[in-house]
């Protein structure tokens, strides 16, 4: 598997795992990895922030 191809990976996995429930925690991926960098990315779109009620 190429490097494009972990990152994408990385990136849906995160994006699974939000839509899931999961917490950021479950991350695989070592604190060092680019795929972790690729996991959390995917993690964030799928989880769009909220803004307070003003």
């Amino acid at each position: 598997m190429g490097a494009r191809e972990e990152i994408t990976r990385a990136i849906l996995d995160g994006d699974r795992a939000a839509r899931n429930g999961d917490p950021p925690s479950v991350c695989p991926h070592p604190r060092t990895s680019v795929l972790r960098a690729a996991w959390i990315r995917g993690y964030a779109a799928a989880r769009p922030v909220t803004e307070p009620d003003e």
